[in-house]
């Protein structure tokens, strides 16, 4: 299983990915996580990458293209790209890197959701610093307030989930990603989901319209 989400900020795509992972085998790819981690580390593509992430802009694609390459060549097996591509350029390339590593793309999901309560959602998500996974207040809030279920330790706010930076990551997707929905779809991969749905309802509609199964 070979798959793209795509979709704006807040719909739902890192908490599915996840899911699925765990549930079929298959690697969840996000390059905001692998940023993050550059940038705790203080990298050289951290650095890069920190002024972008913090103003809600896009990274440049030739860092991003970098990163994903990098992180393809470690593992075989299938995969779920969580937050890229991000733009029709970025989708282009990915094209050529699976079709020179022989490896075909099973499908694109498109999370569907409305923009005032994906504001809502980015505004209430938390995320445990320690190991990037992430929460949210609304619809997918931790056992107990502030404390992550697994390590139990403090859950944060993101720089990029506070309002102002939400507003310009909404309108960034708006204007720069959108356009890759017209792309998958005229490759016929294209299959769309309603993300606003209980998460669980959300995870067998992608099952059912993906044909998802576990890794062999």
């Amino acid at each position: 299983m070979r798959l793209i989400f795509l979709g704006p900020p807040g719909a739902g795509k890192g908490t599915q990915a996840q899911i699925l992972q765990e549930r079929f085998g298959t690697k969840q790819i996000s390059t905001g996580d692998i940023l993050r981690e550059n940038r705790s580390k203080g990298t050289e593509l951290g650095k890069t990458a920190e002024k972008f992430m913090l103003s809600g802009a896009l990274v440049p694609d030739e860092v991003i293209i970098k990163m994903i390459e990098a992180e393809l060549d470690k593992f075989r097996g299938g995969f779920i790209m969580d937050g890229f591509p991000r733009t029709v350029a970025q989708a282009e390339a990915f094209d050529a890197m699976l079709q020179s590593k022989n490896l075909n793309l099973d499908g694109v999901v498109l999370f569907e959701a409305d923009r005032p309560t994906l504001f809502t959602r980015l505004t209430a998500r938390w995320t445990n610093p320690r190991t990037g996974k992430t929460y949210n207040s609304i619809t997918n809030p931790p056992r107990v307030a502030g404390i992550d279920d697994e390590d139990g330790g403090a859950l944060v706010q993101r720089e990029d989930d506070k309002p102002e930076t939400v507003n310009k990551r909404l309108d960034v997707y708006e204007r720069q990603t959108a356009p890759l929905i017209d792309y998958y779809r005229a490759t016929g991969k294209l299959v769309e989901v309603n993300a606003l749905a209980p998460v669980s309802a959300v995870t067998e509609e992608i099952v059912a319209k993906t044909g998802a199964k576990a890794a062999s």
